[in-house]
């Protein structure tokens, strides 16, 4: 009688490269191709997949790019208005203690409208996990300045660049929450690349056991490209932003408690 194969031994002999986790639906993404918010949908959804937490874990999305997660991520989703996610995470989580809760926005939700609600969750430490996607742009609603755009960056609303005298410096929203003491966990990750890839999943994952050890709150960036609203191809665009958005937003971790 011939052996059975199991998944993992063909996991194990190198013949299965990969596999789609069943925390993402069978949705087609419909971001622009070359956008980073695809991969990390995936890294995320394979850290809840790999935690096997997928049933005990509530997603919080508001306005922007994020708020199509809810297409994509097959777990349990809430809405939020704009800026409002960390304000929702808050009440989900003290209402089910027990769950896995994460808020997943973009720099104009989170830096701009809803910068009270990160700065006063993250104070307070509550117990949940915030993914923050800088791409120094409003992405979906036609490529305006956003409050992390970069000095002399050009945008639809600031065509010559960013005047940091009429229009102020670029925020940086990681290294602003990392002085805060309800956060453990401050990091500033990217997708761009295989190995910027496996860190930033190994980011999520520590985040998220630090919610399963009732640490406080995990903090994770990642810093992304926009293709689209900079006007420029994926591989231009992943050259520029590390030409230019790393050098001002640094990778690596910030706050680690």
């Amino acid at each position: 009688m011939e052996d059975t194969i199991t998944t993992q031994d063909i996991i194990k002999n190198g013949e299965l490269v990969f596999e789609k986790t069943s925390c993402l639906t069978d949705n087609v993404l419909s971001y622009c191709p070359g956008c980073g918010h695809g991969v990390a949908h995936r890294i995320t959804m394979e850290v809840i997949d790999e935690m096997g937490i997928q049933s005990e874990t509530i997603g919080i999305a508001p306005v922007g790019c994020s708020v199509l997660a809810y297409d994509f991520m097959n777990i349990d989703m809430q809405g939020a208005a704009h800026g409002r996610a960390p304000a929702v995470a808050t009440g989900i989580k003290r209402v089910y203690p027990e769950k896995y809760v994460f808020t997943y926005q973009g720099d104009g939700d989170l830096a701009a409208i809803g910068t009270a609600e990160t700065i006063h969750a993250c104070n307070r430490g509550e117990n949940i996990v915030i993914i923050f996607i800088n791409n120094g742009i409003y992405g979906m609603t036609g490529g305006q300045m956003a409050p992390t755009t970069l000095e002399g960056m050009q945008t639809s609303t600031s065509p010559f660049g960013r005047d940091v005298e009429r229009m102020g410096h670029p925020l940086k929203m990681t290294e602003l929450v990392a002085t805060l003491p309800g956060t453990c966990f401050v990091t500033r990750q990217a997708v761009h690349t295989p190995s910027a890839v496996r860190k930033a999943k190994k980011a999520i994952r520590k985040a998220f056991e630090n919610q399963k050890e009732n640490k406080g709150l995990s903090f994770i960036e990642i810093v992304s490209n926009c293709n689209s609203g900079w006007k420029m191809t994926p591989v231009k665009s992943n050259q520029w932003m590390e030409e230019h958005m790393f050098p001002f937003y640094p990778l690596g971790d910030i706050k680690d408690v």
